[in-house]
């Protein structure tokens, strides 16, 4: 068995903790303390955490998409994938350790899409991109912990409260889409979604494919005001 070797670590934005990028052969793994975020291995639900969002605004013109978290890209790049060439994606990540390693050690997985014309990376708390501006985005795609609460960052809790809700729904054009990506199920989430006045659908799939750990995708629909 090849042993796991640790390329780098970085701090979370509030300090407290600490990402580590471990390496084993060609498989990468970004740990938060004993918790895995992310594994190369495994890419099915972040990508289709893109795939489904893309699917409900296909028939959008000029689609702006805001992600909220770079990772290893699986999301960035399923969506790149799925957006026509009049698209902009918009990445917020907080961590720049994150973006270094996906320009470093991680080249060869990202595949140069970060090069890709479409694409803005922001070094900005996603929850400031939200509250930008009314109508800005046809999706916001949230991968930023495992599930609606704040782990990586605490302030990422008020992304996932009724307010943080109401104000995702605000940043949305008529007919967009939230998507927010969890290791499970939660339904108080699914009752904030409703209260907040999207239609909600919540997806259940597989960390890769038919195998692997059961995730949760919630897919909300911003109706007409």
């Amino acid at each position: 068995m090849i042993p796991w070797v640790q390329l780098d670590s970085a701090k979370t934005p509030d300090g407290t903790q600490e990402l580590r990028l471990k390496r084993r052969g060609s498989e990468f793994s970004i740990m938060l303390g004993t918790n895995e975020l992310m594994n190369s291995r495994l890419s099915w639900s972040e990508e289709a955490l893109a795939k489904l969002s893309c699917q409900r605004i296909a028939g959008h013109r000029r689609p702006r998409i805001l992600i909220g978290g770079l990772g290893m890209g699986f999301t960035l790049r399923a969506a790149l994938a799925e957006l026509g060439n009049d698209a902009s994606i918009v990445v917020a990540e907080l961590v720049p350790a994150v973006v270094a390693w996906a320009r470093g050690p991680m080249t060869e997985i990202f595949g140069g899409c970060l090069d890709d014309p479409r694409v803005i990376i922001h070094g900005t708390d996603v929850g400031q991109l939200i509250q930008s501006g009314p109508a800005a985005w046809d999706a916001i795609l949230l991968d930023v912990d495992n599930g609606p609460e704040g782990i990586v960052h605490r302030s990422n809790d008020a992304l996932y409260s009724l307010q943080g809700l109401r104000a995702a729904r605000t940043a949305l054009k008529p007919g967009g889409v939230l998507a927010v990506w969890s290791q499970g199920p939660d339904s108080g989430f699914t009752r904030r979604l409703k209260q907040a006045g999207f239609a909600v659908e919540e997806v259940n799939t597989r960390a890769n494919g038919k195998r692997g750990a059961r995730h949760v995708i919630w897919i909300a629909t911003n109706g007409s005001r």
